[in-house]
């Protein structure tokens, strides 16, 4: 059974920094398309960010790019995403994702995603 659970989540003030962390298990997650979404009260959900790993490649949300990083340990088959400069805008429930094959590119559509974690929540106060 493929499960992904996301820790790290929390209250923090505007500016500080928190680090996401996504472990997988039930398969081994090294080749495919991984990424981190977030959604916020009464919006839809969107990629904040998203990666792959052969070859390497990231993409960022306008939103976030120059304060968020997403990396991989793909042997822990863990993902991560380190949130700097939090602003309260970023606010939302935070969610890993992983693509069910294995993909040279990275995706930004949730529906390219089969596997989702729970979720994390994300609160930045002003």
């Amino acid at each position: 059974q493929v499960q992904l659970v996301e820790s790290g989540g929390g209250l923090v003030q505007a500016g500080d920094s928190l680090r996401l962390s996504c472990a997988a298990s039930g398969r081994t997650f090294e080749n495919n398309a991984m990424g981190w979404f977030r959604q916020a009260p009464g919006k839809e959900r969107e990629v904040a960010a998203a990666i792959t790993t052969s070859p390497t490649s990231t993409y960022y949300a306008d939103s976030v790019k120059g304060r968020f990083t997403i990396s991989t340990d793909n042997g822990k088959n863990m993902v991560y995403l380190q949130m700097n400069s939090l602003k309260p805008e970023d606010t939302a429930v935070y969610y890993c994702a992983a693509s069910r094959y294995y993909s040279r590119g990275y995706y930004i559509a949730p529906s390219d995603y089969a596997y989702w974690g729970q979720g994390t929540q994300v609160t930045v106060s002003s």
